[in-house]
């Protein structure tokens, strides 16, 4: 999972940057969602063998465009 906010007013903006990446590789499947504060989120499903594995990530958008670092985070399912 990769989450970022965008400098005010720039919501649109980032998430546009953030469905243009082209990973390396496609995942399983991709979702981009907003919410507010202009976060933009993007989850990525991958058949992996363990949360440390070598996997593709967005990379971070120009300084200007952001608040604060990207967050990344990993998940596996439990189901």
């Amino acid at each position: 999972m990769w989450e970022a906010r965008a400098v005010d007013g720039r919501g649109n903006e980032l998430l546009e940057w953030a469905r243009s990446r082209v990973l390396e590789r496609e995942p399983l499947r991709r979702e981009v969602l907003r919410a507010p504060q202009d976060r933009v989120l993007v989850i990525t499903w991958w058949e992996a063998e363990s949360l440390t594995a070598e996997l593709p990530e967005l990379p971070e958008p120009a300084p200007d465009l952001i608040t604060r670092p990207v967050h990344r985070w990993r998940f596996e399912s439990v189901t």
